[in-house]
């Protein structure tokens, strides 16, 4: 039975990963570990309760001495780090806590990797061990916005740009400028000491169990409570967007069979707009709750993010061509299935948008 470490596993991706590979694979265990920040949420796991494959760790990936321990515990063939500060505004208020989390939170975990699957054998080899850096397409910077449909997608997608995983780092955010120092991080100790690595770096995600501090959860939080929408700027700033359930397929795929040392882009052939997907929310909400004051009138169009990026859009050719990888979802169907996901557990949207979340949702919003 093969042990996957992975960190950051209550949060949105990482939970819908644990259960993804609980779920496709009876011949793993997963030691999950995070420290249960404001975005980590045990509700997530609630279905593994009792299951003896799912171990859950509280700690810190900063800490040296704990995940050390755990290595030395468990012994896990592969490590997923998802363990991240993710939310660019956070970051905009407080960069030193994503300098500290995003990237020493990742050598600590490179050491403890290192350390751990050393082979004794004078070889300088690691086995077949796997140390995964899950990313962000926001490392590449940004890309103008050509010749586009009203929903923001490329008008022709054959003469469009797009990130390759060759495209230059060019980080604006103090949140991708942390991504991108810990991807340089993990692929320079694949170059330096040999330990098998593989970084991916993925389009915005949404679907089930997402922190509604991003756009999808909070437009659908803030729509069913006949709240303002706010929309940075014009709202056209253009985002690809991939559904959680084909992410986790394309990590599972680049660990079971992606060439080692290699980076892999991972996107959802799904460009839109911003103000296209809120508008799309809007109908959608309003159509499943049947509630006609749920309506356009509620977008709310506030100042626009510093430094706010214009537009990604990912090629994932690389991962199609060489691990067979494609994204399964339309984002017709995929914001359907999370709209319905979000009205049928209410209780966990109570739950994680109260206390410290209000007060961080005033702070960035209010007065805008």
């Amino acid at each position: 039975m093969k042990t996957y470490l992975v960190t950051g596993g209550a949060g949105f991706i990482g939970s819908n990963f644990v259960l993804y590979m609980l779920k496709e694979h009876d011949d793993i265990r997963i030691v999950n570990v995070d420290a249960l920040t404001y975005a980590g949420n045990l509700e997530n796991l609630s279905e593994l309760e009792g299951n003896e494959r799912h171990i859950f760790v509280q700690a810190d990936i900063r800490d040296r001495a704990a995940m050390e321990a755990l290595f030395a515990q468990y012994n896990p063939d592969y490590v997923v780090n998802f363990a991240a500060e993710s939310h660019v505004d956070r970051s905009i208020t407080d960069p030193g806590a994503f300098a500290s989390t995003n990237v020493m939170g990742t050598v600590t975990l490179l050491d403890s990797a290192r350390a751990a699957w050393a082979q004794d054998d004078g070889s300088g080899g690691f086995g077949e061990h796997r140390f995964l850096q899950v990313s962000t397409d926001e490392v590449y910077g940004t890309l103008e916005i050509g010749p586009s449909n009203a929903d923001g997608s490329p008008a022709d997608p054959a003469t469009a740009d797009f990130f390759r995983e060759t495209t230059p780092l060019s980080p604006h955010s103090p949140y991708s400028a942390s991504k991108a120092s810990a991807d340089f991080f993990v692929l320079a100790y694949g170059d330096t000491y040999g330990l098998p690595i593989n970084v991916t770096r993925c389009s915005n995600n949404y679907g089930p169990f997402q922190f509604p501090e991003k756009l999808i959860p909070l437009m659908i939080n803030n729509a069913l409570a006949h709240k303002a929408l706010p929309v940075y700027g014009d709202g056209l700033n253009v985002r690809d967007w991939l559904f959680v359930e084909d992410h986790c397929k394309a990590i599972d795929a680049v660990i079971s069979r992606g060439r080692v040392g290699e980076v892999y882009n991972v996107g959802g052939h799904n460009e839109r707009n911003n103000v296209f997907i809120v508008k799309k929310i809007v109908e959608e909400v309003s159509r499943a709750v049947g509630d006609e004051a749920i309506d356009e009138r509620l977008i709310t169009y506030v100042t626009d993010r510093a430094g706010h990026d214009r537009r990604y859009g990912i090629a994932p050719d690389k991962i199609r061509d060489e691990l067979g990888w494609e994204p399964e979802t339309r984002f017709e169907d995929g914001i359907v299935r999370t709209i319905e996901w979000y009205l049928a557990h209410s209780e966990w949207m109570e739950h994680v948008t109260s206390g410290a979340y209000q007060d961080y949702y005033e702070r960035m919003y209010s007065g805008r």
